[in-house]
């Protein structure tokens, strides 16, 4: 079984693909680490990654460099919504998400094209979402909690730039599958967001 799990950056798509992936028995690949790496990679590289040539080539990050904590802060996240946009980044790392998507036995996959790109023949496919508001909480709670010094505000404007370059890209923007179930996280806690999903998911399996 494939379980395609897309949606915008801090709506809860993550932990939620996690918590299916463990209740379910399947491997588990957050596909955002892989644009994120490319980003992180570019900025290494001494890049810029608003040039499709150098995200191209940062393409060919080490493996390592996924283990890297600096691939979970905001300025990462950001780099990945910025050389996600390029057609040939995209392309390049299609076949390893593909390829993890089809493995027997199946996988759940979280990113922002899943169940309209990578995986269109996903058995079962969650659109998870939640308002800027309530992800823009959720993200400033979680960096104070890491000893960040940062403001709600512009986590908020962060997050719509983002929503805003994900949905307009030309190359697989982010949207819901037409046969996608809708989660709003909006007003969930973590605990309800997961056991509504396993729902979702065992409802889409006997249906």
């Amino acid at each position: 079984m494939i379980i395609a799990v897309d949606g915008p950056t801090a709506s809860g798509k993550g932990t939620i693909a996690k918590a299916l992936a463990a209740h379910f028995g399947l491997p588990h690949l957050d596909t955002g680490l892989l644009y994120r790496a490319v980003g992180r990679q570019v900025i290494l590289s001494g890049g810029n990654p608003d040039d499709q040539a150098d995200a191209l080539a940062a393409c060919a990050f080490p493996d390592a460099l996924l283990s890297d904590p600096e691939l979970r802060s905001e300025a990462s996240g950001g780099l990945a919504s910025r050389v996600s946009v390029h057609p040939a980044v995209r392309a390049a790392l299609y076949q390893r998400q593909r390829a993890f998507a089809t493995q027997p036995g199946g996988a759940v996959l979280d990113g922002r094209d899943i169940g309209t790109m990578i995986a269109p023949d996903a058995e079962v496919k969650l659109f998870v979402t939640a308002s800027v508001a309530a992800r823009a909480q959720r993200r400033f709670l979680e960096m104070q909690g890491q000893g960040r010094d940062v403001s709600l505000d512009e986590i908020a404007a962060d997050l719509a730039q983002r929503d805003e370059r994900d949905c307009t890209r030309k190359e697989a923007p982010l949207r819901p599958a037409e046969d996608a179930v809708l989660l709003d996280t909006s007003d969930l806690p973590r605990d309800k967001a997961i056991a509504t999903a396993i729902a979702m998911v065992n409802a889409k399996g006997q249906s």
